[in-house]
């Protein structure tokens, strides 16, 4: 029994040319005599989806076939069944040994496989004859093709994002190494060369391409290179300034507090941040004066006998 078209491609009656052209692009694809080696099967389907968009794909050909005025094969169903010539090009058959027609899928009124597929892929196919689909041989191609690329996404911890470090990951099986470049931040991409899916034909592999998330962190900032952190300080160490331990990327140093600080003063620890290939950056210290928790009363004593000062100009 011969199948609607429609129902071959998977599309609706109503599907636009967009939606029957990428649903096509799905399907040839999938189906690809040269991805499927030995699969007989998906050679008739691969066969079966180009001749539904041999007639679906082209606009006037659809109207004939909407109007009944052709038939699944492309025959005409009423007048003029010896010389039905759509598109002004040669009509072209389909066999069970492959793709057969005077001028197979590149003349007039066919296929253009390089408009669907950017890179090419099955312009390259002939048969014994050089003309088009249709040897028993089966498929071939005189053109090898890299394989795809694949997609993968991996979550950074920060402190390694900061400094760099080596991950593992599993694609196609494979263990592999990423090495993650110091100042990495969420959405920078990585490229594995050669790590993707399988050339065509003789062809490279694919590219494996990495995206980053960089994790946060309870207390560090990145900016560019530089590192932030906001440091907590006492009424005490403000006013009477201190030495306070400071945690960094390489570890925690000592940092001086001077008399009277205010909330907001920024302290710059040259060379703390990240060390990249460009340069190095610094970590700056936000301080942030914290008013004590518990009642005190002699604090409270002390406050009330400071004379006021005018700090607002507003």
């Amino acid at each position: 029994m011969v199948k609607n078209l429609y129902d071959v491609l998977g599309v609706a009656k109503t599907a636009t040319e967009a939606e029957i052209k990428s649903q096509y692009r799905k399907l040839a694809r999938k189906y690809h005599p040269d991805l499927n080696k030995d699969d007989k099967n998906a050679a008739e389907k691969f066969k079966e989806v180009s001749a539904a968009y041999d007639i679906l794909g082209d606009k006037d050909k659809r109207q004939k076939y909407d109007n009944h005025e052709i038939d699944e094969e492309g025959k005409p169903t009423g007048f003029g069944a010896g010389g039905f010539n759509p598109g002004g090009g040669t009509y072209r058959t389909y066999s069970t040994n492959g793709f057969n027609g005077a001028q197979g899928f590149s003349g007039a009124g066919g296929f253009d496989f390089s408009s669907l597929f950017g890179d090419d892929i099955f312009s390259q196919f002939s048969n014994a004859g050089g003309a088009g689909f249709g040897s028993t041989a089966g498929f071939n191609t005189r053109r090898a093709q890299k394989g795809q690329d694949v997609s993968y996404s991996l979550d950074v911890d920060f402190l390694d994002a900061a400094k760099g470090a080596e991950k593992y990951i599993s694609i196609n099986g494979k263990r592999l190494s990423v090495k993650i470049p110091a100042g990495t931040t969420t959405g920078q991409t990585l490229r594995l060369k050669g790590q993707g899916m399988p050339g065509i034909n003789g062809g490279a592999a694919g590219d494996a391409l990495i995206t980053l998330t960089v994790g946060q962190h309870p207390y560090f900032k990145a900016e560019g290179r530089d590192i932030l952190i906001d440091l907590p300080i006492s009424m005490k160490e403000a006013v009477l300034g201190a030495k306070v331990i400071v945690p960094t990327l390489s570890g925690k140093v000592s940092v001086k507090i001077p008399p009277y600080a205010s909330s907001g003063e920024k302290l710059r620890l040259k060379g703390k941040g990240i060390k990249t290939a460009d340069g190095v950056g610094d970590e700056i210290v936000n301080l942030a004066i914290m008013a004590p928790k518990a009642k005190d009363a002699a604090l409270e004593a002390a406050l009330n006998d400071m004379p006021d000062e005018q700090l607002r100009t507003f």
